[in-house]
């Protein structure tokens, strides 16, 4: 089984790759590159901070866009080109077939993240900004499980729904997923019950993704970042929330006829 997950994980990978979505790369580059000329002549006292900040920032825009448009498409495409039908017909289970996907998709999205962080340091090595490597490497492992979950959410959608109406879901999911703390405290200073119970149970089924977020911490070092118990304790949230995502796809995935 585990033999057969990796066989179409690597397949999954290789299709990415053909497809030149590995060029964002170099366009994250140029971005990055610009951005050390341009962030000086906007605001020379704070460029220590917002170099790092926007290299964060535009490294997580592109990993999402990535993450959504090639997860929705994933099942979908498979659908529409028919190959579906000779997949399931092999001895492969469309768990099997979901998972593959998925850590295939996230296979791709570590090797973007990794080569963003890699031009990020040398950009910032060039530039001569100090930064926190402990802090940016568990800001980037908390941005690789966010995408990792957007990505699941992304698989999901897709398997029972268009590419179309899926990426727009997991967009606005996405968007929600950001306020829902906001949200939360903003039920709570209301004294409506109704809204109170609204917010609270957006809270509960909407991903909190502020959670996976340590960028702005990252740019402020190690003492920045929340506890120990804390950052286990998001990382558990996280994974958890995939493997549930994973498990609804495959509970979906499973009831469709070809």
């Amino acid at each position: 089984m585990i033999g057969r997950i990796f066989v179409l994980s690597g397949n999954v990978f290789r299709e990415v790759v053909r497809e030149r979505i590995l060029y964002i790369i170099g366009f994250y580059g140029l971005i990055v590159a610009a951005s050390m000329r341009l962030l000086p002549e906007f605001a020379a006292s704070t460029e220590y901070k917002m170099l790092p900040d926007f290299a964060f920032t535009f490294m997580s825009g592109l990993g999402l866009i990535a993450a959504i448009f090639i997860g929705t498409g994933l099942v979908n495409k498979e659908v529409e080109k028919r190959t579906i039908l000779m997949l399931i017909a092999k001895p492969v289970t469309r768990s099997e077939f979901i998972t593959g996907k998925f850590l295939g998709l996230s296979a791709v999205l570590s090797v973007l993240v990794i080569a963003m962080t890699a031009i990020m340091l040398v950009c910032l090595q060039i530039a001569k900004v100090s930064y926190s490597i402990q802090a940016i490497t568990i800001a980037l492992v908390f941005l690789l499980l966010q995408l990792w979950l957007i990505a699941a959410l992304a698989v999901t959608l897709g398997v029972f729904t268009s590419s179309l109406l899926a990426t727009a879901l997991t967009f606005g999911i996405y968007l929600m997923g950001t306020i829902t703390q906001d949200l939360l405290k903003l039920g709570n200073l209301s004294r409506n019950p109704f809204v109170e119970r609204v917010t609270q149970a957006i809270y509960l089924i909407m991903p909190d993704l502020s959670r996976l977020d340590l960028k702005n911490e990252a740019v402020y070092g190690l003492q920045a970042l929340p506890n120990s118990i804390t950052l286990v304790g998001n990382v558990s949230y996280g994974i958890f929330y995939i493997v549930m995502l994973l498990g609804l796809a495959i509970l979906i995935f499973s009831k469709r006829e070809f």
